[in-house]
């Protein structure tokens, strides 16, 4: 069975260093994001990027191997995002977020 609807995508851009209370942001943010019935969520971690800074952080380069970009990706309802979005503002120093509209395609199997 197939189920179309529209959300909304939340994507957060962090660094691989970035802590929240001793943790890696992204853990937190996915934990936070689990606890409040989000639908679902996931971390991936970059190659290279730079951000506001104009600093590169990449793979290639050993010292700065320990910063990687880090992007979280999350779907859910307009209202569900809009309700976790006052939660996740105090968590990090700096970072980027991203809403936009997605058509979201669920495929179900028939038990």
């Amino acid at each position: 069975m197939v189920q179309q609807q529209e959300m909304t995508l939340m994507r957060i851009f962090v660094g691989e260093s970035d802590r929240y209370r001793k943790r890696p942001l992204y853990e937190a943010l996915v934990e936070l994001f689990r606890a409040e019935g989000v639908a679902g969520a996931t971390v991936t971690k970059g190659a290279m990027g730079y951000g506001g800074k104009n600093a590169v952080h990449s793979d290639r380069f050993l010292r700065l191997s320990s910063d990687l970009p880090v992007v979280v990706e999350v779907v859910d309802r307009e209202d569900k995002i809009q309700a976790v979005l006052p939660l996740i503002e105090g968590m990090f120093q700096g970072g980027l977020i991203t809403l936009e509209k997605a058509r979201v395609i669920n495929f179900h199997k028939d038990s």
